[in-house]
C-alpha cells in the first residue's frame, strides 16, 4: 500500500480540532481520548505531537492569540506617523484601542479559552508576542516602564473581564421578577433581548473611559519629567 503524501496528523489539524471541541462543548470535553475520536485515529498518535494534555492546551490558547491583530504596532501603523516610526510615539491610544477590539474580538468567538488565557501568558509564543508589542508601544510613547507593565495589565483584566460573560443575558426575561421590589429594573427583562447592543456598547464605554483616564495620566506625568528636567538644569 502506498504511504500518503501528506500525513495523517500534523500539529496543526489537531489544534483545530481541539479548538473546535472547546468551542463547541467547553474546556471540560477536551480529552485525548474525545480528540483522537473527534480525528478518527488512536489515542496514542496525538502523544507523537503533544506530550501531555497541558502541552496541547497551551497550543489551543496559543492560536486563539495568534487570531489577534498587531498590525497596529508595526511602525508607521498610526496615521500620521513619521515614516518608520514607532506608533506609541505617535498615538499610543489608537494603537491601544484598535488592538483591544481585536483582541476582545478573538475571545468573543471562543469563550471558552478565556479563563486559561486569564493566568497569563506562560510560555506561549503569541501571547508573549502580544505582551511584547503593547509593552513596547507604550515605553516608546513615553509612559515609564513601571507604569507600561501596570497597564498592559490593566488593558488584560478589562478585555479578559469582558468576554468573560454577558452583562445582559444575566437578567431573566421575566417582568414579573424585578416588579416585587426592585423599582430601578423595571426594564431589566429587556436587557437579554439586546444581548449584543448592551455587551458591546459597554466594552465600547469602558474602553474609552480607561484610555481617557490615561491619557490624562500621560499628561500629568509629562508635565512632572518636564518639571524634573527643569529643576536638575538649573541646579547644575
Amino acid at each position: 500500500m502506498a504511504r500518503p503524501r501528506t500525513p495523517l496528523l500534523s500539529r496543526e489539524r489537531i489544534v483545530g480540532a481541539a479548538l473546535a471541541l472547546v468551542d463547541a462543548e467547553g474546556l471540560e470535553a477536551l480529552s485525548t481520548r474525545r480528540l483522537a475520536t473527534e480525528l478518527s485515529v488512536s489515542g496514542p498518535s496525538l502523544y507523537n505531537h503533544f506530550a501531555t494534555k497541558d502541552e496541547l492546551l497551551d497550543a489551543v490558547v496559543d492560536s486563539v492569540m495568534g487570531e489577534v491583530d498587531l498590525a497596529m504596532f508595526a511602525p508607521g501603523s498610526v496615521p500620521g506617523a513619521a515614516p518608520g516610526s514607532a506608533p506609541g510615539a505617535a498615538d499610543w491610544r489608537t494603537a491601544l484601542r484598535d488592538w483591544a477590539r481585536s483582541y476582545r474580538a478573538a475571545l468573543a468567538a471562543h469563550p471558552h479559552i478565556v479563563p486559561v488565557l486569564a493566568q497569563g501568558p506562560g510560555r506561549r509564543p503569541n501571547a508573549l508576542r502580544l505582551a511584547d508589542a503593547v509593552y513596547g508601544c507604550l515605553v516608546e510613547a513615553g509612559w515609564p516602564r513601571g507604569q507600561a507593565t501596570r497597564i498592559g495589565a490593566l488593558m488584560r483584566y478589562f478585555i479578559t473581564g469582558s468576554a468573560l460573560g454577558s452583562f445582559a443575558a444575566g437578567f431573566p426575561e421575566d417582568a414579573q421578577l424585578y416588579a416585587a421590589g426592585y423599582p430601578h429594573l423595571g426594564e431589566a427583562h429587556r436587557l437579554a433581548e439586546h444581548r449584543r447592543t448592551v455587551d458591546e456598547g459597554a466594552f465600547e464605554t469602558g474602553l474609552e473611559a480607561l484610555l481617557d483616564g490615561l491619557a490624562l495620566r500621560f499628561e500629568r506625568t509629562e508635565r512632572t519629567e518636564r518639571t524634573e528636567r527643569t529643576e536638575r538644569t538649573e541646579q547644575a
